[in-house]
């Protein structure tokens, strides 16, 4: 497989090599590319050091010189090129208080983290380098740790995470004295950033194999210490009328699980989150009685659960409130062939609806199965234009102020209420706008002459 960000690397790599420097492609991009997939980013590991790297390329960005790290800008894209290096002394679980260079390419692949991300390539010959046994591992589908599992997880506590996301990712298992040591490490992932966690989630979520992955995060253990709120999901019962695939929990898994078998819904990170965290509330709002099991304010509950999740995660204000607005909406979709137009017509606009309507799809198909308020909002999508969901306002504040109104909370109920007049087609005119408002607001007015 060969493509011009393929070529950019081998580029680098010959660079280096040509001024009399070991060098060879890295990790994740060496995996993908024994597994025939064109990698997302190529890595460079090399026996130059950084002031080398520095000066056999015109444009460098220095982003972790004291390890070893020089980002090399070719063809538009980065390529991290780092110094063969190994590493002591990890301290707080992720990074290495001690770092020294090697000449010995063997000593740098030795401190990575699994077999599958420790093969070394020579992009100009296609010779494989492996000293730890990832090739075997690749072809048998294993996830498997450098070395002592409990030694690779100490040095960073986050690579417990990412060997989850590995096997939900590539669908691949996990090796027994692998998957033993992160049950028996799980509560070290405390220590953990917010953010480091925050982004592999998002990549189990995203890249495929969402179910698994948060499957095996409850096995070991790691899902009730980042996501107790999620965790709290499993063997929380559901009416079986509404919801005949199980438990909240199974409910949601079985999203995830739609999710990642659609490709061009996966990619977008704010619908998977929305997936994981539209029931949360449930745990705590269920109530079973003679008429059976319910939910009373789930969503409202759940809204408030997700924003501190998404917060305590580090998100972005813009997604957190994406992600609530879709927790918030979620449970509407029942009453839309209900709605009068007016509202209709407002909730088919609210901002990211293609989101909503999406994360409705999903919350159907992994539940009842029945799709007519699906398929009546896309009707009623095809059917309006952009100026029947957002029609030219017929009357404005400086109007109502002319008319004799003074400028206060009734402005907004005035508007609002002749926008609904407008949108469900009972005024279309600035005149049938201002009659409109003295029927209903005349007596309100300063000046009623």
């Amino acid at each position: 497989m060969k493509s011009r960000s393929f070529d950019a690397a081998a580029n680098i790599v010959r660079t280096l090599v040509e001024a009399g420097h070991e060098s060879y492609l890295v990790g994740g991009s060496v995996r993908d590319l024994i597994r025939g997939i064109e990698p997302r980013e190529y890595d460079i590991v090399t026996s130059a050091t950084p002031e080398q790297v520095r000066a056999l390329f015109a444009r460098t960005v220095p982003v972790g010189e004291s390890f070893g790290v020089i980002l090399v800008l070719e063809g538009g894209r980065q390529y991290e090129v780092a110094t063969f290096r190994t590493e002591r002394g990890y301290e707080n679980g992720r990074r290495p208080s001690q770092v020294e260079f090697s000449v010995h390419v063997q000593e740098d692949v030795r401190r990575r983290d699994f077999t599958i991300n420790g093969l070394l390539m020579d992009p100009l010959t296609r010779r494989i380098l492996d000293y730890t046994g990832g090739c075997e591992d690749i072809r048998n589908r294993i996830i498997r740790t450098i070395g002592d599992p409990d030694e690779r997880f100490s040095e960073d506590h986050l690579r417990m995470l990412r060997a989850l996301r590995f096997a939900a990712n590539l669908d691949f298992k996990i090796e027994p004295d692998t998957f033993s040591s992160i049950k028996k490490n799980a509560s070290a992932i405390r220590k953990i950033s917010a953010e480091r966690i925050r982004d592999e989630m998002t990549k189990i979520l995203v890249r495929g194999g969402a179910r698994r992955g948060l499957e095996l995060m409850a096995e070991t253990g790691l899902l009730a210490w980042i996501l107790p709120e999620v965790d709290a999901m499993r063997g929380v019962d559901q009416p079986r009328r509404f919801h005949p695939e199980g438990d909240v929990w199974q409910h949601t898994l079985r999203m995830l699980e739609i999710l990642s078998s659609e490709k061009n819904a996966s990619t977008d990170a704010r619908l998977a989150w929305s997936v994981l965290l539209h029931d949360v509330g449930k745990p705590l709002t269920r109530l079973e009685d003679r008429s059976g099991i319910h939910f009373y304010g789930h969503t409202r509950i759940g809204e408030e659960i997700a924003r501190g999740v998404m917060q305590r995660l580090r998100f972005s204000r813009s997604d957190t409130e994406t992600v609530a607005a879709l927790i918030h909406n979620h449970m509407l979709f029942m009453n839309v062939m209900e709605m009068r137009p007016n509202r209709l017509k407002r909730f088919l606009r609210i901002p990211d609806f293609p989101l909503h309507l999406e994360l409705h799809r999903l919350d159907c198909l992994a539940s009842h199965g029945d799709l007519k308020s699906y398929e009546f909002c896309r009707t009623k999508l095809s059917e309006l234009n952009e100026e029947d969901l957002r029609p030219p306002r017929l009357i404005s504040g400086e109007d109502l102020i002319s008319m004799g109104f003074q400028p206060g909370p009734v402005f907004s109920e005035i508007l609002e209420q002749v926008e609904s007049a407008q949108l469900d087609h009972e005024i279309s005119t600035p005149e049938e706008a201002r009659k409109y408002v003295l029927e209903r607001w005349g007596d309100r007015r300063e000046d009623k002459k």
